[in-house]
């Protein structure tokens, strides 16, 4: 058979981007496929670099070449063939563009639909008083009236001045020129020319009477005239005033005069308001329709942050407890704090007085302002914004902080926009809904007929995308939460969600690791929406380490056997039965159970005297949350998706740490008391956050190894006979770069109607270094050699210089021996970046006092990079830290000396400890979901004694 011709498989000859070597595969279309394997074998190399890369080249080669031009085309993967392939969506873990604009609604286009709801179907109100404003035609106000019962008395008004001091003649002058002959003032009915003298000092409301009618049949066309000319006196507003005989009291034994307000523009008549027209536009914070003109749609603004003003509350003004200005001569404060003095005096204090002697109130004000007194954040932002000295203004920068708009409060909305009510909610209020409770208030919204005839397919299009989050665990998210906070894993199901959500059909999808952050017990959903998809007649390509994902794989890959140039094979396929069953395959190890990462024999010994104690925990979800950390031991936080461990972990502990041990950090989330931190002398975050946002920054430079390798060249008898220092071996630098390119090795060449072209520097080939730089050689490498070694041969290279072999050595130690010493920061994977900092820590020499927080360090590792990991992680231990790590792997948890399980669900339903203890002890708690799932994995272990 011809390998062009079309087929039930995608067929692939010759793979070779990256180390793939010489790969020949068929994968069947419209099935579910697992690619597996260890960390850097090559899984990325072939289903996005070479799938996707050559499906969207496909796709955009298609296109006129006016349209590529808008496009970003992708580099012909180094492959022979590849025929069979579909149209290609990758759903990856990368964040975009970190967009602050972008939310769960926005991504989901859910934002939208609700924007059109809203706009259709919203009650505008008054954003100062609150009352309900109604928009009607003439012809809708003349049919309200006439509706009313017959024989009933009615006066038609158009208001002419409400509730304004003055005496208002020239009103009353006009309304005579237009021939009418009664007005009502004050609610008092006078003759034109009977009415008496206002008093120009309070306030009045003046009405013209239009007309006076007993309504009857035959009267629309005397309404319609006396309508049009209520609205034209009015300005489009229209007063009406009929006898309800039905409301009948004491006082009124005859009836009630009720009063009714008509609009034909959106219009508050108590507070004088006028409003905008109501469209979509208006609830997008990307218009400026829509936005709120304080923070441009943010819902956050930079300030001056309180709690980093004052941060230490038994200071005296005197003693500095205002941080900015600690250093500043008095003269100086004085002249920026006008009116300080009158304050205290006021209040009848001093500047040796603690600030936490004054009352709540008393520094509220200090801050703030009173009278005369400016305030202490205002007198800084004036001096931010006057000062000219960089210097200074550096100093100013570091106490300030991202704080809620003041103006919207974190509502992104200008005052109309979030006026305008859906069942009693404004747009915020709805959005600020987790995705399950959201889909409840949506299914248990009720309209009349004509409103259903709107609403129905926009609530329609709404719920749909709704149950799909729901499908892929997404459902503990709030519909507000912005996409540069979420996760890659989060972001991933939420755009998989999108994607079932479209209903495409003959669809390669690629799915990169969908399962990070998911809990055990929320795999089966995750499962169930890739089936789905599958099912729609879609092939699903998923480069996973899950065991339950590989499991109900219709084809299982696994590449290896080891990563970097040690893989890039095809070391077994079939059905994961196959696959367990193949004897060289690493992965069938493990799923065979031939190979697993064991329970440790004993655990450490929690000392109770040993502990950080947090109490009184409210961030986000967490309700009222007490909990003790121990020290000196692997503590791992865990809890279903959404439970509040990042609320708890990374927005509360840990910045507040930071700030009790004077190191910087964000601002922490309400607690009521932290204790035990004089037992931990450092506390060292590591994220997945980039190592460098440039091609520049590489492990070399990161871990600092360069500095030692640049000396070890500078120290050689070349370097030293042509006079060459440390400095010249940079490629940061003038003097041994390349200057053609920069030190990049790469330039940049512009095409009109093609996507930039990167080609290799013809200077000096992509070597970064000049040839005079290059001459000089360490054991027969020049510096380029050395920075395109992987790490593990980096390693042996520099085996006989100690503090370059430290840290190399503790890069492999974490699995990335595979990584060239050189590769750019802006190629390596979260994990990836999250190891280098891992490794460049356990480099360094230990205090044996330090705490460790790491948030779901297994990402993207296989079952064992895993097992590398965790003897990394009880190193650390062993040394006298403390580890503290978020994690939903069970290899991990086990192994953990001290669990803290939160929950027991996501969103609003978590927040809660659910247990604490030892693997075991959580084990037997039946509220706690992850016990559930590890009690299995346990055989009775004991505890150090």
């Amino acid at each position: 058979m011809d390998p062009t011709q079309e087929s039930d498989n995608i067929r692939v000859r010759g793979a070779r981007v990256h180390n793939l070597k010489n790969v020949d595969i068929d994968l069947p279309r419209d099935q579910l496929i697992v690619i597996t394997g260890p960390s850097g074998s090559g899984k990325s190399s072939l289903a996005l670099d070479t799938l996707y890369a050559e499906g969207q080249r496909q796709y955009v080669e298609s296109l006129s070449v006016y349209a590529r031009q808008f496009l970003d085309q992708m580099e012909r993967p180094d492959v022979d063939l590849i025929v069979g392939l579909q149209p290609t969506i990758c759903i990856d873990q990368r964040t975009g563009s970190q967009n602050p604009r972008s939310t769960v609604a926005t991504i989901t286009e859910i934002y939208d639909y609700l924007r059109l709801l809203m706009a259709r179907l919203g009650q505008p109100h008054c954003w100062k008083c609150g009352r309900p404003i109604t928009q009607q035609t003439a012809e809708q106000i003349q049919d309200r009236l006439l509706d009313l019962p017959e024989e009933t008395k009615l006066m038609i008004m158009a208001p002419m001045v409400q509730g304004r001091k003055g005496a208002h003649k020239e009103v009353i002058d006009k309304i005579r020129r237009e021939g009418l002959l009664r007005v009502r003032v004050d609610d008092e009915v006078y003759q034109i020319d009977e009415v008496p003298e206002l008093n120009p000092k309070k306030n009045h409301t003046v009405e013209a009477i239009v007309d006076r009618i007993i309504i009857r049949e035959g009267l629309r066309s005397r309404m319609s005239d006396s309508v049009g000319m209520a609205l034209k006196l009015g300005d489009g507003r229209l007063l009406s005033c009929h006898l309800d005989t039905e409301l009948v009291d004491e006082e009124h034994p005859k009836g009630t005069w009720v009063d009714q307000i008509f609009n034909t523009e959106l219009a508050c008549v108590e507070c004088n308001l006028s409003f905008i027209d109501i469209e979509p536009r208006t609830f997008s914070f990307n218009s400026p329709y829509g936005t709120c003109p304080k923070c441009e749609g943010l819902g956050i603004c930079e300030e001056f942050d309180p709690d980093l003003v004052v941060p230490d509350k038994e200071l005296s003004l005197e003693e500095g407890a205002i941080a900015p200005w600690r250093g500043v001569t008095s003269a100086a404060v004085a002249k920026l704090a006008k009116g300080l003095d009158a304050f205290l005096t006021k209040h009848k204090l001093d500047r040796d007085t603690k600030l936490s002697e004054w009352t709540d109130l008393q520094r509220e004000k200090l801050l703030s302002g009173e009278d005369k007194f400016q305030g202490i954040l205002i007198a800084l932002e004036k001096e931010f914004v006057t000062t000219t000295r960089k210097k200074r203004l550096d100093q100013l920068t570091k106490f300030r902080g991202k704080l809620p708009c003041p103006s919207c409060h974190g509502a992104r909305l200008r005052p109309e926009a979030l006026a305008v009510r859906v069942a009693g909610n404004n747009i915020h209020e709805i959005v600020r809904l987790s995705i399950n409770d959201a889909r409840v208030w949506f299914d248990q919204l009720e309209f009349n007929e004509h409103e259903s005839l709107i609403a129905t397919p926009i609530v329609r299009e709404i719920s749909k995308r709704l149950t799909f989050l729901e499908k892929v665990g997404a459902d503990y998210l709030t519909l507000d939460r912005a996409a540069d906070t979420l996760s890659g894993g989060e972001l991933q199901r939420v755009r998989l969600a999108t994607g079932i959500g479209s209903g495409l059909v003959g669809i390669c999808y690629i799915l990169d690791e969908p399962s990070i952050g998911l809990h055990s017990r929320d795999n089966h959903r995750l499962i169930e929406a890739l089936v789905d998809l599958r099912d729609h007649g879609n092939t699903v390509i998923v480069v996973e380490h899950d065991e339950a994902i590989m499991r109900v794989a219709d084809r299982l890959v696994d590449v290896g056997p080891g990563a970097g140039h040690h893989g890039g094979q095809i070391i077994a396929e079939g059905t994961p039965e196959v696959v367990s069953n193949v004897e060289d395959s690493i992965t069938g190890q493990y799923l065979s159970g031939r190979r697993k990462i064991d329970v440790p024999e004993s655990r450490r010994k929690i000392a109770k005297t040993r502990m950080i104690s947090l109490e009184g925990a409210t961030t986000n979800n967490l309700k009222d949350v007490a909990v003790q950390i121990p020290l000196g031991a692997l503590v791992c936080v865990t809890g279903v998706s959404g439970s509040g461990k990042s609320s708890l972990v990374n927005e509360t502990i840990t910045p507040a740490l930071l700030r009790r041990l004077g190191q910087p950090s964000q601002r922490p989330g309400p607690f009521s008391s932290l204790r035990g931190t004089s037992q931990v002398d450092k506390v060292i975050p590591i994220d997945q956050s980039p190592i460098g946002r440039t091609p520049r920054s590489n492990p070399a430079t990161y871990t600092g190894v360069f500095d030692e390798i640049r000396k070890v060249y500078a120290g050689t008898r070349q370097a030293k006979q042509y006079g060459y220092k440390a400095s010249r071996f940079s490629f940061n630098v003038k003097g041994g770069r390349c200057e053609e390119c920069q030190g990049q090795g790469l330039r940049k060449i512009e095409m009109n109607f093609l996507p930039d072209l990167f080609v290799e520097c013809p200077m000096c080939n992509g070597k970064r270094f000049n040839r005079q730089t290059l001459r000089v050689k360490y054991k027969d490498l020049s510096i380029a050699d050395v920075l395109n070694l992987p790490i593990e041969e980096a390693a042996e290279f520099f085996e006989n210089v100690p503090t370059i072999h430290r840290v190399l050595s503790s890069l492999c130690d974490v699995g990335l021996g595979y990584l060239s010493l050189g590769q750019p920061s802006t190629t390596l994977s979260g994990g990836e970046a999250q190891r280098i900092k891992l490794a460049t820590e356990l480099a360094r020499t230990e205090t044996g006092s330090t705490l460790y927080v790491l948030d779901e360090p297994t990402t993207g590792l296989h079952f064992e990079d895993i097992r590398r990991l965790l003897s990394v992680l009880i190193r650390l231990v062993e040394k006298g830290n403390t580890v503290l790590v978020i994690e939903h792997n069970l290899d991990v948890i086990k192994s953990a000396d001290w669990l803290i399980d939160l929950g027991p669900e996501g969103g609003a339903g978590g927040g809660k400890i659910i247990a604490t203890g030892t693997p075991e002890q959580v084990a037997e708690v039946a509220e706690s979901y992850t016990g559930q799932y590890l009690k299995p994995l346990l055989n009775g272990q004991k505890t150090e004694e």
